[in-house]
């Protein structure tokens, strides 16, 4: 009896004594996630980057982080001025949103950063049957996303986007495509304002949606409806540490629209 009592308390100390850290694994990489979340909010991306990087360290394959990590190297990569610092920052995305991809195929958001940093290593790019394969690359992953999630805002954003730089394509780059396809797939105007607006549905606060569908719609011919968009971006609240140099980038175009 009394080795049958032992046996059981020694049974529940040492669940007690594993179950300590586990429990303390889970609180660490909750307050990081927390502190990183708070650091975004302050536009502070750059520390925001390093929590979500610590956050990976105690747990590598949480997929906030990773998604979060991809995001802000292209939003913190786009603020280079060397191309060259541009593309290290694009190239740690993309290890980030691989990483993603592997804990979760079937995630909207997943395959959206993936569509993102494809996007971002076109602009970056020189060679061009490179940028060809980017260009085939961001189109499938957003298409991807939206087949899982239509009402996904940014993977909206990114086919919109990708229906204007295919508008907007050199000849040469167009060549390139061309060889890559076989043909040049389908694109238009039309279908980027289609996107763009279904962005602008389902996240009213993404300035630089805003921004993009303006310049859209002024190349389309419809300067009208860029000022009604440009009047409701510049009301915005600053959300990431890009709106504010946006905002100005959209008063600057209103002004010259009327």
């Amino acid at each position: 009896m009394l080795n049958h009592q032992f046996l059981i308390k020694l049974f529940f100390v040492i669940l007690i004594t594993f179950s300590i850290p586990v429990n303390l694994f889970a609180q660490n990489v909750t307050t990081l996630l927390q502190e990183a979340q708070s650091l975004e909010y302050k536009l502070q991306e750059s520390a925001a980057l390093e929590k979500y990087k610590a956050v990976l360290v105690e747990d590598a394959t949480n997929l906030t982080a990773l998604i979060k990590t991809t995001e802000l190297s292209v939003a913190i990569g786009g603020r280079q001025k060397e191309k060259k610092d541009k593309l290290l920052y694009y190239q740690s995305a993309q290890s980030f949103a691989e990483r993603a991809i592997k804990v979760d195929a079937n995630n909207a958001d997943v395959n959206y950063v993936m569509a993102l940093v494809y996007s971002k290593l076109t602009e970056v790019e020189k060679e061009n049957k490179q940028i060809a394969l980017h260009i085939k690359a961001t189109k499938q992953w957003a298409e991807n996303a939206l087949q899982i999630n239509k009402q996904h805002a940014k993977a909206n954003f990114i086919m919109g986007k990708w229906h204007v730089e295919m508008e907007n394509l050199s000849s040469i780059k167009i060549t390139a495509v061309k060889l890559l396809y076989g043909n040049l797939p389908k694109y238009s105007i039309d279908s980027a304002i289609y996107f763009l607006e279904d962005c602008r549905k389902y996240d009213q606060y993404f300035m630089l949606n805003y921004f993009v569908l303006a310049k859209v719609y002024i190349q389309n011919n419809k300067p009208t409806k860029a000022i009604e968009i440009l009047q409701k971006l510049i009301k915005l609240p600053l959300r990431t540490a890009d709106d504010a140099m946006i905002k100005e980038e959209g008063k600057k175009l209103l002004n010259s629209l009327e």
